[in-house]
């Protein structure tokens, strides 16, 4: 794996310590990442996702999705089962996980459903009026108006 120093990008720019710190995340991560359970993401819209996690085996009841410091974290604990089973072949895992999204600003969750043992957590970004571009109306003026016009002797 090759290593990256990103002490350029923190000496050069100022308010992009989000981008730096996930930059460092990515590349710094030695640990294989986990594949249990399976996701998807997918684009529902331009400013909608929505994130499909297998989860079968487990009940709505053993699944948690919570949204803490900017981080969507989806959590399952199969509660034990009370009679021993004697199994031939155990190829369903319903082992415990966690499994984190990092989100960016002004994404949030709109919504979760389970069904078919699919777990649909779906977001969209929602970016507050004082962020969006706005138009600004230029005036047509014929001449300067007097209040415009600065006195030269005033100034000096």
């Amino acid at each position: 794996m090759r290593n990256f120093d990103l002490a350029p990008l923190y000496r050069a720019t100022v308010g992009f310590d989000q981008i730096a710190d996930m930059m460092d995340r990515v590349l710094s991560n030695d640990v294989a990442q986990p594949t249990y359970p399976p996701y998807n993401i997918e684009k529902t819209d331009d400013d909608a996702w929505r994130i499909s996690i297998a989860v079968a085996g487990f009940a709505e009841s053993d699944l948690s999705v919570e949204l803490r410091e900017g981080a969507l974290i989806v959590a399952a604990r199969k509660a034990e089962d009370e009679e021993e089973r004697t199994y031939l072949h155990r190829g369903i895992a319903t082992r415990a996980f966690e499994r984190r999204f990092q989100l960016a600003d002004h994404v949030r969750v709109t919504g979760a459903a389970h069904s078919d043992g699919m777990l649909h957590i779906d977001l969209v970004r929602e970016v507050p009026e004082a962020l969006k571009p706005r138009r600004i109306a230029i005036e047509s003026r014929g001449a300067a108006s007097e209040k415009d016009v600065v006195d030269a002797k005033s100034v000096n």
